[in-house]
């Protein structure tokens, strides 16, 4: 089982959780018809994988907080370290969203093109993306980035559901 990642760009927090609530938690991508803009992008997390990838763009080391973000999905307080664990608890079964802070935005859209593909070696290295291509990776960076150039021209966020 892998984890399910889309991307995508929204006004505000606020839209986005009026748009899961319509479509029951499930991407916004796939609601008819489609809630936003945004790219499929399967076992892409914020936090280690588009991190790698900022990363990579940046020409620095990965850190855990490299791509900062702000849980939107689910709405409910999340448990506490020592609450009870229901196996029917959104922040157990998913899916989540979370708003990714501007500066990964804004640096998957300040990439220059000449740029991505140098990025995109960089990043195939991760540990994580172990076994990928340059050839096979490189559509998604492009999307991604597009993505992320169109957001920043709306002055809207980027986005990431994940889902199990």
């Amino acid at each position: 089982m892998g984890v399910l990642s889309d991307y995508f760009r929204a006004p505000d927090a606020a839209s986005v959780v009026r748009a899961l609530e319509q479509a029951d938690g499930g991407s916004p991508l796939f609601a008819e018809p489609p809630a936003f803009d945004g790219v499929e992008a399967k076992r892409v997390d914020p936090t280690v994988v588009l991190a790698q990838l900022v990363a990579a763009i940046r020409q620095v080391e990965w850190r855990v907080d490299l791509v900062e973000e702000t849980t939107v999905w689910p709405t409910s307080p999340a448990p506490g370290p020592d609450g009870p664990v229901d196996e029917d608890d959104p922040w157990m079964t998913g899916p989540w969203v979370s708003e990714l802070h501007l500066p990964a935005r804004d640096t998957l859209a300040g990439v220059r093109d000449l740029d991505i593909p140098a990025a995109v070696a960089r990043w195939v290295r991760a540990e994580e993306l172990q076994g990928a291509r340059s050839e096979d990776m490189q559509p998604l960076a492009e999307e991604l980035v597009l993505l992320a150039r169109r957001a920043r021209s709306a002055d809207e966020r980027l986005y990431c559901w994940m889902s199990l």
